[in-house]
């Protein structure tokens, strides 16, 4: 197995001034492969723009400082960066004055992130580029898309939840989730049952991973787990 990683990192600029939602998407875009920079007004936006030459900006319409409409047509006039817009304004005149400033697509607030997923992807497609699928860290290596992982070379059989795990830690090298966190993100927020189920599971995919030295997936006593990068 080639553990080289043929994809591009995409990069994904996030802008809105509800620090909540800046959280949810990026959390939920770095999970699922991208390289995500944030900012919360108009001016930051197209600094943190320059310094990250993102493919794609998610940009809201109403920001402090600069609307998002007027960071729009400067993104539009100095890159070809894909630019989703998000409002809670679903008039059809906003969408038009949005989509005129250059915005390849518009949502009105709420949505789901699901959707949101989907409408960035079909504008990478659009561009031929495509998020990162294969993960590896040292010699143990992920694959997204076929759901396989191999540790030295060497195929690694998991559950639908060991491999979710595994991709979450690998997704954040040295960040350190809670078993909240992990049960949030692998089991569901509408999980009902005790914790230890993550604990079951990390030993499980220790011993796969032949990692009874736990060099690979490390204990923070008192807080969770992490893997290192």
């Amino acid at each position: 197995m080639n553990d080289t990683d043929n994809t591009q990192a995409i990069r994904v600029l996030v802008v809105d001034d509800e620090e909540t939602l800046v959280d949810l998407l990026s959390t939920g875009l770095a999970y699922e492969g991208f390289e995500v920079g944030v900012a919360q007004d108009g001016p930051s936006a197209l600094k943190t723009a320059k310094e990250l030459q993102p493919h794609v900006a998610i940009l809201d319409w109403m920001l402090p400082g600069l609307d998002g409409v007027s960071v729009c047509k400067q993104l539009r006039a100095s890159s070809d960066v894909s630019i989703l817009m998000l409002t809670a304004r679903g008039e059809l005149s906003d969408r038009v004055a949005g989509l005129d400033a250059g915005a390849d697509d518009y949502m009105v607030k709420p949505f789901k992130f699901q959707e949101l997923l989907a409408r960035v992807n079909a504008m990478l497609r659009r561009r031929n580029l495509q998020a990162r699928k294969r993960l590896a860290l040292g010699d143990v290596a992920l694959d997204r898309d076929t759901r396989e992982v191999w540790r030295s070379d060497a195929p690694v059989e998991l559950t639908p939840r060991e491999f979710g795990l595994l991709e979450l830690m690998m997704s954040h090298p040295r960040q350190v989730f809670t078993r909240e966190q992990m049960l949030n993100r692998v089991w569901g927020y509408d999980w009902v049952g005790d914790t230890n189920v993550v604990e079951v599971h990390i030993s499980s995919l220790r011993d796969k991973l032949g990692d009874a030295e736990r060099q690979i997936i490390r204990t923070v006593r008192g807080v969770g787990y992490t893997i290192k990068g």
